[in-house]
């Protein structure tokens, strides 16, 4: 039985930006204007000015630009290139700043309420038990929800209660869950939960073993992290958890996916994303391997790569790949790869 809750994201500028304008030139015009129609030049100084796009620029490779101003235009034209790439940069920085902002009406102690209050509904739903899906293992657990242990905080990120559960009929087989919350308008919302720790036996006890691969989270050194021009491993992994999980919101909990080589629509549920993350030379995309498990199997597992863009600033997933598949070897699925990687074609985004 599957328990549906709803679970709710500076610049490689293209090569050859630097202008060349030619008389009989005329590029194509992109659909939607680049920062949502903020104002480039605006931007390119730190300020977020809202336009009604009727003074525009369309750069070589067609991307549109909308601006306060005739002023404001020509002040971005003088230097296009460096413009544009001060402006991806704050844009970029804006969106986790007005997270961040958001944050600053709550706290850890309200981040603790709301995980509690919604545990406690959806216990009250289950006889008194709290459902988790366990992607590895591939069972939904019933368990006794014992406290919140701590709250990290993440400033433009979010809020990240890690909470005490256990066995419904074992109080010594214990588990630790993360919850991802963040704030949407003037409430909290569940981005993802996941298994952070699950129980081992070892004699005749039982230990909390810490799940591989880690929630990207737990990463960040500092609970303050900041903000940096060059993008960290686990910003890119944060964009991908927030891609699948606003895809399982919309398909009742799983990540669908058509397969890139045999067409099939496979229906997955996600386990974690891998360490480290990778850039390649060639174009500065980012790519990441994630582990899933295929829906209603035990013991079938995916490895998926999700290949990511910095468009105007922003990172998103782009391109997702099947990268190994279950194949049934002497009665045991094993992961076989479809392609392999050259360890030259890209470096280790720390």
């Amino acid at each position: 039985m599957r328990f549906n809750r709803n679970l709710s994201g500076a610049a490689a500028i293209a090569a050859g930006l630097a202008i060349s304008f030619s008389a009989g030139a005329v590029p194509a015009v992109a659909a939607d204007p680049e920062f949502g129609g903020t104002c480039a030049m605006g931007l390119a100084e730190g300020k977020h000015i809202n336009t009604d796009c009727t003074v525009t620029w369309t750069s070589p490779q067609g991307k549109l630009y909308c601006f306060g101003s005739k002023d404001a235009k020509a002040a971005f034209l003088k230097d296009p290139e460096t413009n544009l790439h001060k402006a991806e940069e704050n844009f970029a920085m804006a969106d986790a700043k007005s997270i961040g902002d958001a944050m600053n009406a709550f706290s850890a102690g309200d981040a603790t309420a709301f995980i509690e209050k919604h545990i406690q509904a959806e216990s009250e739903k289950n006889g008194g038990l709290f459902p988790i899906n366990d992607a590895l293992l591939g069972r939904t657990l019933p368990l006794r929800f014992d406290k919140v242990e701590f709250v990290r905080t993440l400033h433009g990120y979010g809020f990240f209660p890690n909470v005490y559960f256990a066995d419904k009929d074992d109080p010594t087989k214990r588990y630790q869950v993360d919850f991802w919350l963040r704030p949407k308008g003037d409430k909290l919302e569940i981005v993802d939960e996941r298994i952070y720790k699950a129980p081992r036996k070892e004699g005749d006890k039982w230990i909390m073993m810490t799940r591989q691969p880690k929630p990207w989270w737990w990463i960040p050194a500092s609970e303050h992290p900041g903000e940096s021009e060059v993008k960290r491993g686990w910003e890119i992994m944060s964009a991908i958890n927030e891609h699948i999980a606003a895809e399982r919101a919309k398909n009742g909990g799983v990540y669908k996916l058509k397969d890139d080589k045999t067409g099939e629509d496979i229906t997955l549920d996600f386990i974690g994303i891998h360490q480290p993350v990778r850039r390649l030379k060639q174009d500065g995309r980012f790519f990441a391997c994630t582990d899933f498990r295929k829906d209603g199997t035990k013991d079938q597992y995916f490895d998926i790569d999700f290949w990511l863009d910095e468009k105007s600033g922003r990172i998103a997933v782009g391109e997702v790949r099947v990268h190994k598949v279950p194949v049934e070897a002497d009665g045991n699925y094993v992961q076989i790869p479809r392609y392999q990687f050259d360890p030259k074609t890209f470096d280790i985004v720390p």
